[in-house]
């Protein structure tokens, strides 16, 4: 494992010499987050089109839920109006928890599936929602 964090430290190191490609986001269903299933042509030899196709349905699913407007939803609403949002200083909001959870699904993406194909996808959080970026280090 260390030796994994290892490899992905340098790859996001060298990230800043790879050629980037960009998901962009999927507007054909409205606003919400999701992005593009569309497999990128410069990836056809890095990586199998089922996984890169896999891994963007998952992410699109976790924004899904992310995103849900249920009872937690309102009552986390209700409790920031009522403490004049004192309240997230002691809590997370549901949808703080599942964007720690696509970070999470982003890190294993990486050290399994991408990292060893040279490839290193970044999490969306740090491009503001508008692409996943998927780094080409080795080429």
């Amino acid at each position: 494992m260390a030796t994994e964090f290892h490899n992905l430290q340098e790859l996001r190191h060298s990230a800043s010499l790879a050629n980037k490609v960009f998901i962009q986001r999927d507007y054909s269903e409205g606003t919400t987050c999701r992005f593009q299933t569309k497999f990128p042509s410069e990836l056809e030899s890095r990586i199998e089109r089922k996984l890169f196709e896999d891994t963007v349905k998952t992410l699109n699913n976790y924004y899904t839920e992310a995103e849900k407007i249920g009872g937690q939803s309102y009552l986390e609403g209700c409790l920031a109006c009522s403490t004049a949002y004192l309240i997230f200083l002691c809590m997370e909001t549901r949808y703080e928890k599942v964007l720690k959870k696509i970070s999470k699904y982003i890190q294993e993406q990486n050290e399994k599936i991408f990292a060893p194909r040279g490839l290193l996808i970044t999490d969306p959080i740090e491009r503001g929602m508008r692409v996943v970026s998927l780094l080409n280090v080795y080429g």
